[in-house]
Formats: structure tokens, sequence, C-alpha cells
């Protein structure tokens, strides 16, 4: 089959996309690179570098193409709150700019990443996708709008869409140095460099960790089924920080360092437990646990576990 993965850079995205070309699929790679890395990308993945909102560039891209993996977002939760017009004019715009340009060519199925992060705080856990949405960020709020248009573009156009709620991916080559990075490469690196995790809050907040290539399985089998409509992608099982925060120093045993609190974050959540029960109809079945995730992912920065 022919795809293109917007996004195709980055780490979720570059994944993905060597993932497809390792089965001899033809994979087209669309990123800006402000945060992405082509060098993360096979030689098979045909890469071009663009804006999601390049029109003609995407008319292009789009020719021949089977289906459309719309990874291409801003992602930080912290970094929306600052900057808001920038996340929806990419998150939002880039989705329907894609999303247009998809119905211009004929495109006949598109997955849109999407976020735990729409939920906000809600009470009843595990989170079901029927659950009504309470976003707390921009980032939350730009993700629940590119769900919507996938909902309209279908409803109006008939083209099929895929909308999948990742929660709290993790896994190799996840950049620790980023300031709105993500909490497992920041605490690997912080103890390794002999320091404390930093943990925001009282640390008893929950997330559901799924590994990247749990991840990579579940949104393939996505595209290959006939499915359409929303589905969480997590474990089913959800960990709070603080234990998190501890079993990264237990498995890093070689560094003896105590975690650090500082004030909770506006615009995060205090719980997140995907219910997947939808996504095991079609076929997903995460294989990885937290212990061997994060036993892969270690050893991908510090070849010591």
């Amino acid at each position: 089959m022919n795809f293109l993965i917007t996004g195709a850079a980055g780490f979720l995205g570059s994944a993905l996309a060597n993932r497809l070309a390792e089965e001899d699929h033809q994979v087209r790679g669309l990123d800006d690179l402000s945060t992405g890395e082509p060098q993360a990308l096979s030689d098979d993945v045909h890469f071009t570098r663009g804006d999601v909102n390049d029109r003609p560039k995407l008319w292009t891209l789009l020719q021949d193409v089977d289906c459309v993996y719309h990874l291409a977002a801003r992602v930080s939760v912290s970094e929306s709150l600052l900057y808001p017009r920038e996340y929806n004019a990419v998150n939002v715009g880039g989705t329907v700019s894609l999303m247009e340009a998809m119905r211009d060519v004929g495109v006949g199925r598109v997955v849109l990443i999407s976020s735990g992060a729409v939920y906000g705080d809600q009470q009843e856990q595990p989170l079901r996708e029927d659950a009504p949405p309470s976003p707390r960020s921009p980032y939350a709020v730009s993700k629940l709008t590119g769900e919507y248009y996938c909902r309209v573009f279908q409803l109006v156009y008939s083209l099929p869409t895929v909308c999948l709620r990742y929660f709290n991916v993790y896994g190799p080559r996840q950049d620790p140095n980023s300031q709105y990075a993500a909490v497992i490469p920041k605490f690997i690196t912080r103890i390794t460099s002999s320091q404390g995790p930093v943990i925001y809050g009282d640390g008893e907040q929950s997330r559901d960790f799924t590994y990247v290539m749990d991840v990579v399985e579940a949104t393939i089998l996505a595209a290959e089924s006939e499915v359409t409509g929303i589905f969480n992608i997590g474990t089913g099982k959800s960990i709070t920080i603080n234990q998190l925060a501890k079993l990264c120093i237990e498995m890093l045993s070689n560094y003896y360092v105590n975690p650090i609190h500082e004030e909770p974050r506006k615009g995060d959540i205090r719980d997140s437990l995907a219910n997947i029960t939808g996504a095991k109809n079609f076929g997903y079945s995460p294989k990885y646990d937290l212990e061997m995730g994060l036993h892969e992912t270690i050893r991908s920065f510090t070849n010591e576990a």
C-alpha cells in the first residue's frame, strides 16, 4: 500500500514510518522539522520537508496514496498554555488543510492521532470513548477539534476516519532535552546524571504509559481494518508518578537519588487510564508491560539496563 505520514520525522512518526517501510509498503513522509529529525527515518522512506498547511505540496504528496497517518502536531500541554494561537494554527488548521486536500485528491482513509488529554479530569476511570470530553488546555482543545473535523468530513464527504487517543507514549529515541519532554525520558536522563527526578505536585497523579511499539501496532491495525470512529490506545493499567520515579530509580540501580517535588503545572490532569475494549475489537492487544517497556527504553538511553 501507499501511505503518507505527516509528522514523519518525530518520535512517533519515524517509528511508524520505519515499521511500514520494513513491511515493503511505499511510505512518504512530511515534516517541517520544527522538532523532528530526518536521520531517524530509514532510507526507504521518501521524505519531504514541508508544512502540513502547504496545500499544493499536499496535493502532490497525496497522489496515489491509499491512507494517511496524520501525526503532525504541536504536542506539549504546558507550551500550548503559552502559545494557544500557534496550537490552533498547526493542530486544527493543519488537520483541515490535510483533509480538504485528501477530499480533493480522493484519498480513501485517514488515521488521526489524538490524545487522552481530551478527557480532562474525569471521576470515572478507566476512561471510555463515550465519556464527555473536558479539555483543560489549548493542546487538548486542538486535538478534540481535530476529532470533530474528522467526524464532519466522514459525514459530509464520506471520507472514512479513525481517531486514536494515545495515552502517554514512551520509548527509545524520545527526546529528553526539550523543555516540554515527556516524563519518562526526563526521569531517565536526570537519574543517570545523578539528579533527582522532578515530580510536579504530590506525585499521586496517575497515568497509563504505553510503549511506542504497541502504539505503532495499534495504529497500523486501525488503518488495515474497516473501523471508523474514536478509539483509546493505552494499556488499561496505570501507575502514579511517585511509583514511576521509584521504579526508574530501582531499574537504574547504580544511581542513588531522591525525587524532587515542585509546584503542580497548569493544565495537567489528575488521573488518566484507558479503557481499550474498543481497540481490542480491531485486534489491538498491548504486548509490553511497563517494566518491559522501561527496560527497552533505559537500555536505549544508557546501555546499562
